[in-house]
């Protein structure tokens, strides 16, 4: 792993809206690039919800070019979110992961993808982006609705999806560190076995060293360096698989923000 890279956020600002559901208004942050329109991207949030992390992971994003939505998963339970520095994240987060429906929030995440698709300031294609619970649920979204590209960071329920590895055909890459707690390195290596099969256009990134959450710099398991590498591995990425209009037809660039 390449020493001496760090996490830098940029600070484009959000807008608080609303994607209707069929049970009423979904609370979401959008984040628009600075010309104003670009490729679509659905950012989908850890079991801590859209914390502040996640909103600066959307800032970044934005400022690479992209339109940004971020919808607030745990809008139907009595709680949206958890501060992930407090000692109790992991109980709290749990526990709220635990009370959320997953096909509801599965469709909650189709539905989002479709209202994003549909925004007049998305130019250029639409992909996914999850983190952890998002991880896995970005990889589900992708089995039942191609985007046209999706990374997942540690997704901590695609082992139990692997049977729906066959219908995600989009280019894909996939984050998993190698000291996980939470998924070990004999199932990172299942994983890796099931989205490469049969030659889907799969990339497969491993960290040694690097934890679960190891991108979250506002929790325990932040691993700088993997989060460094990890970014810059994922801009290059959405740079070949969902280009902004300044880098359509560009060989051999990525979007702007690369670390």
């Amino acid at each position: 792993m390449t020493g001496g890279l760090t996490t830098r956020h940029t600070s484009r600002m959000s807008e608080r809206m609303s994607v209707p559901t069929d049970a009423g208004e979904m609370p979401a942050y959008l984040w628009l690039p600075e010309g104003g329109t670009g490729p679509g991207l659905l950012l989908l949030q850890e079991i801590f919800g859209v914390s502040g992390y996640i909103q600066r992971r959307g800032s970044d994003l934005a400022a690479a070019g992209y339109v940004v939505l971020a919808p607030e998963l745990y809008w139907r339970l009595d709680g949206t979110g958890v501060d992930e520095s407090a000692p109790s994240a992991i109980d709290d987060a749990m526990d709220l992961a635990g009370r959320l429906n997953w096909d509801t929030a599965l469709g909650d995440a189709v539905t989002a993808l479709a209202h994003l698709r549909g925004r007049d300031e998305v130019r250029g294609g639409t992909g996914l982006i999850g983190f952890c619970l998002g991880g896995g649920l970005a990889f589900n979204v992708a089995a039942q609705d191609s985007p046209d590209a999706l990374v997942s960071y540690y997704g901590s329920s695609i082992p139990d999806l692997l049977d729906l590895a066959p219908m995600v055909n989009v280019p894909s890459l996939h984050h998993f560190g190698l000291a996980d707690a939470y998924i070990d390195p004999a199932t990172v290596e299942r994983v890796r076995g099931a989205v490469t099969a049969d030659g889907r256009p799969a990339e497969f990134e491993v960290y040694e060293g690097a934890n679960h959450a190891f991108d979250n710099d506002n929790f325990s398991f932040h691993h700088p360096e993997a989060s460094a590498l990890a970014w810059q591995r994922t801009l290059d990425f959405l740079g070949r698989t969902l280009p902004t209009v300044r880098l359509r037809g560009v060989p051999g660039t990525s979007p702007a923000g690369v670390l």
